[in-house]
């Protein structure tokens, strides 16, 4: 053979040589180091499901669950895998349309990519449940169930302590750190979300086989590669689930709060506002409906007024005022004022209701009697003390001592969302009077009125600290956590320290107000409510201005009915703070509520006549009757919005007159154009408030 031919002969060998090395190589590659095949090879025969958690349970001070777990199941999808579907039958069985479906696979492949699982349709009603597993092998490309734990309120009460639970939001995961997932839930408010990490538990992973045709065959491995889930911690509360019913039913038809403290813990054995709703409509697949519902609604069911309402404190403040003023010297128990039915200590007369000689003869009877002329008098001696020179030193002094009270500042109840109320201070009177004040210019503070703000929470506490004669543990709901953690007790550590705020007044000077207090009950402004056999009662009513601003005016509307108090007198087990929105006296509704339901806890029941009551005071329908035109007013508002921003008639259909309306002279436009109706409104609108006794009001 030529030396030619033997060299490209030896060339072509080496190039086949190294072809077939590469080609090896690869393989091999392909086969045992790299891992991207078989992780695709993987995840199409192979199916991530998550497991999800039982949240813990809630339970009251008896042991009963307040807020379980049942079971329902969402329809999960995974867009890269929709292939070859019935796309019209699956849309009938979820009552949707072809935009519709489409729509949901574009949002969900934006917001958790093509290839992750994500929740087609949440909590599946049982019959669309039932419908889908008949027909789940038409889906089984890129479609499957899963089950998920839904709360669940055996009591269909306490709404505003236990929260609810929601699927998690883009906010929400952004600022876990990716820890959340679409399709998680989270606790959105009350004790869901207070105690969202103790609750929640660990999500789990199955593997799941799947065939060629996406049916799923069973484990992958044997299981070996799953993570169970981890339910989550349960939590021991001081709340009497039976006093709560109770409180929940005497705020019926009513705006109001009403909170019940144990003292000596601060724990809280009830905490009720109305309007209420039923905690049972935030679960399930009727949700995204009836939250709408409860937003959109005027009379706030969803906002709790126990710890978000803040209003004037009227009476219930004296007992904290005659307090002070012993503290401060300014005052003895035998001090008392010649009030015949007014304070004329300061320009402009206030008004006591007493005229009969000799009811605020001393500090006792003038708690008892409730004498706005003696409370307004205490208030500004302790402002005008000569140990601080100034009225200015007077008020900041008064400032500590409301603040020790509780008054003024968050609580830190384990909720979230609560409100500090208002305890004015100098800089208040400054920016309004530009300092140009004295004691006279804020001299009604001294009945809790003026720019003094509080809350039912902050009533109860301060009333509670009065019953222990200086301390308080601060409110709280939650005892103790199942299978407590180090980091649980740091967690509970705050509402387990004891604050001595004002235990450097004697017991001596306590036990003067309490005995006033307790002759409230005997002689005073309650001394018509039904006493309870054995049981001493130190309580103090109270009557608060209501003003709101109505149509660009503000109005005068019926008076807050407040009432504090605490029972057994000589070992208080509870204490009690209630308002109720334009009650009146603080006797005629909110003092009956309170003898109710210190009866109720310290008995464990009620006699029958005063289960008759309940009765009555749950019948009694005391909503403001400004409330419809406010709804009214609101929702068409909001229609109008709606409709500027989709052109969609239907949106204010309801709210437009049907009568034929005189166009312009050269408008083409018809009288029933929206847009020439919407113009018609205003009139519309002042007609219905012409119209006599519908919003008594609104004038």
């Amino acid at each position: 053979m030529p030396v030619f031919n033997q060299s490209r002969s030896r060339i072509i060998r080496l190039i086949f040589l190294a072809v077939f090395l590469v080609i090896v190589a690869q393989l091999f590659n392909l086969q045992v180091i790299s891992k991207k095949y078989k992780q695709l090879a993987k995840n199409q025969a192979v199916l991530q499901k998550i497991v999800y958690p039982s949240r813990g349970i809630i339970y009251d001070r008896k042991g009963r669950p307040i807020l379980n777990n049942i079971k329902m199941f969402d329809l999960m999808v995974t867009p890269s895998e929709v292939k070859n579907i019935d796309t019209s039958i699956l849309c009938k069985l979820l009552a949707i349309d072809t935009a519709d479906f489409n729509k949901r696979l574009s949002d969900l492949s934006f917001k958790n990519t093509r290839f992750r699982p994500s929740v087609f349709e949440p909590l599946l009603t049982s019959d669309k449940l039932a419908a889908i597993e008949d027909n789940l092998w038409r889906f089984s490309n890129g479609f499957f169930l899963q089950e998920r734990p839904v709360r669940q309120y055996p009591y269909n009460a306490a709404a505003h302590i236990l929260g609810y639970i929601a699927e998690v939001n883009q906010r929400e995961i952004d600022q876990s750190d990716g820890f959340y997932r679409m399709g998680d839930y989270i606790g959105k408010s009350g004790l869901e979300s207070n105690y969202e990490k103790v609750l929640m538990g660990e999500r789990g992973v199955q593997f799941l086989l799947r065939d060629n045709f996406n049916r799923v065959q069973g484990s992958y491995e044997n299981g070996i590669f799953d993570t169970a889930a981890v339910a989550g911690r349960g939590l021991r509360t001081y709340i009497d689930i039976e006093l709560q019913q109770l409180a929940e039913k005497l705020l019926t038809n009513k705006v109001g709060a009403i909170v019940a403290l144990e003292p000596k813990t601060g724990g809280i054995l009830a905490m009720a506002s109305g309007p209420n709703f039923n905690p049972n409509n935030l679960t399930g697949s009727e949700f995204s409906k009836n939250y709408s519902k409860l937003v959109l609604d005027v009379s706030g069911p969803l906002l709790n007024r126990a710890i978000k309402g803040q209003y004037p404190g009227g009476s219930t403040y004296k007992p904290l005022g005659a307090l002070i003023g012993l503290d401060e010297g300014v005052i003895t128990p035998q001090s008392g004022i010649a009030c015949s039915g007014a304070y004329y200590g300061c320009r402009r007369p206030v008004g006591c209701t007493e005229k009969w000689p000799g009811h605020a003869a001393n500090l006792r009877l003038a708690i008892a009697h409730s004498c706005n002329s003696f409370f307004c008098n205490t208030f500004r001696l302790t402002l005008d003390n000569p140990r601080y020179k100034n009225v200015r030193s007077g008020l900041t002094r008064w400032d500590e001592y409301m603040n020790a009270f509780g008054y003024g500042h968050r609580l830190g109840v384990d909720i979230p969302s609560e409100d500090g109320g208002n305890i004015p201070d100098t800089a208040d009177y400054d920016k309004e009077y530009r300092g140009q004040w004295n004691s006279c210019t804020m001299v009604t503070i001294g009945i809790g009125q003026d720019k003094l703000l509080v809350t039912p929470l902050q009533i109860a506490n301060g009333i509670s600290i009065v019953a222990n004669k200086g301390y308080y543990y601060t409110p709280h709901f939650v005892k103790s956590i199942d299978e407590e953690t180090a980091a649980d007790t740091v967690l509970l550590s705050k509402y387990r320290k004891k604050h001595e705020v004002l235990t450097h007044i004697s017991d001596s000077v306590y036990n003067i107000v309490i005995n006033g207090m307790h002759d409230v009950t005997l002689v005073g402004t309650a001394a018509r409510l039904p006493k309870i056999p054995g049981i001493d009662i130190c309580a103090k009513t109270g009557t608060a201005e209501n003003k709101r601003v109505i149509d660009g005016r503000v109005v005068q509307l019926k008076d807050h009915s407040l009432f504090v108090c605490f029972a057994p007198k000589e070992d208080p087990k509870i204490a009690i703070g209630i308002i109720v929105e334009n009650g009146g006296f603080g006797a005629t509704w909110a003092g009956p509520m309170a003898y109710l339901m210190v009866e109720k806890y310290l008995t464990d029941s009620l006699r029958q006549d005063r289960k008759l009551e309940v009765e009555r005071i749950a019948a009694a329908n005391l909503m403001p009757s400004y409330l419809p035109r406010l709804q009214y007013k609101t929702d068409s508002t909001r229609a109008f919005e709606w409709y500027k921003m989709t052109k969609d008639s239907s949106y204010i259909k309801k709210y437009i007159t049907h009568q034929p309306l005189k166009s312009p002279a050269g408008d083409k436009r018809q009288s029933g154009d929206p847009q020439n109706r919407q113009g018609n409104m205003a009139s519309l609108d002042e007609k219905r408030k012409a119209r006599k006794g519908v919003f008594d009001d609104t004038i």
